[in-house]
C-alpha cells in the first residue's frame, strides 16, 4: 500500500502526516509536489493542513487550480482513498470533491486546542476502526473551520450518512456541529481536526491513529491481504 502526501507552497502539516503514516502503518509514503500530474501509483492520497498559497483570496481557493488537483480528481473518480485535513478539507471543498464551503470561525479568532468529536459514521474507509458514536480527542487548529452548506445539501448529507464527525462542543459555528464529512461512496473524507497530531500518548491523544489503521485495514481487506494485529 502506497501513500502520497501532497505538498503546496504554504503546507505546514505535510511532515506531520508523513510521520503519522510511517509510524502507524509502516507503509511506503512519499511527498508529492503540487506540480505533479499523475497520482495513479498511489493507493491513498492525503491533502494536509497549512496555508496553501498563503490562503490568499480564501483558504484553498488557489490550490484548487494546482496541476495536482486534476490528478486528484482523476484519483477520486477511480475510487482511490483521499483524506483532506484542515486546509486539505478546504481544498476538497473548493475543488468540488466534497460539498459545502468554509467560513471564518464565528469568533473571528484562530482556534487551536483539543477537541472532542463524535464518530457519526464508522462505515467510511477512514473510520472503520472506531465505534459508532464513540467520543475521540483530536485537536483543531484553524481560523476558517466554520463548515456551511445550504439546507438541501445538509439533508442530502444526512440521508446518505455523509456526516463523519461532529464536535461535542462546537468551536467555530459550523452547521449542525459538523467537523468532517465524506462523499457518498465513503472513499473521500474531509475534516478540520488533525488526526496526524493525535497518534501518540506524548501528543496528548492517540485517537487519531485509528484513522490510519482503518484505511490500511480497508485496503488490505479489499485486496485480500492478511491484516497484521
Amino acid at each position: 500500500m502506497k501513500f502520497a502526501v501532497l505538498v503546496f507552497p504554504g503546507s505546514n502539516c505535510d511532515v506531520d502526516c508523513y510521520k503519522a503514516v510511517e509510524q502507524t502503518t509502516g507503509q511506503p509514503v512519499e511527498y508529492v509536489w503540487h506540480t505533479e500530474t499523475d497520482l495513479s501509483s498511489y493507493d491513498v492520497i492525503i491533502v494536509p493542513g497549512g496555508f496553501s498559497y498563503g490562503d490568499y483570496l480564501r483558504s484553498g481557493a488557489i490550490a484548487r487550480f494546482a496541476p495536482v488537483l486534476t490528478a486528484l480528481t482523476e484519483a477520486a473518480a477511480a475510487g482511490k482513498y483521499i483524506l483532506g485535513i484542515c486546509n486539505g478539507f478546504q481544498i476538497l471543498l473548493e475543488s468540488g470533491l466534497l460539498p459545502g464551503a468554509m467560513l471564518r470561525n464565528q469568533s473571528l479568532k484562530f482556534r487551536c486546542h483539543s477537541s472532542r468529536l463524535i464518530v457519526e459514521n464508522n462505515g467510511t474507509a477512514f473510520t472503520k476502526d472506531y465505534a459508532p458514536q464513540e467520543i475521540v480527542d483530536i485537536p483543531i487548529a484553524h481560523g476558517e473551520g466554520n463548515y456551511y452548506c445550504d439546507a438541501d445539501t445538509l439533508e442530502e448529507l444526512k440521508a446518505n450518512n455523509q456526516i463523519v464527525f461532529r464536535y461535542e462542543q462546537n468551536p467555530n459555528g459550523s452547521v449542525q456541529d459538523i467537523a468532517g464529512i465524506s462523499n457518498k461512496e465513503g472513499n473521500i473524507v474531509g475534516m478540520m481536526p488533525h488526526p496526524e497530531r493525535a497518534v501518540h500518548k506524548l501528543l496528548g491523544s492517540e485517537d487519531g491513529k485509528r484513522m490510519f489503521t482503518s484505511i490500511l485495514n480497508t485496503w488490505r481487506e479489499k485486496n485480500g491481504a492478511a491484516v497484521n494485529g
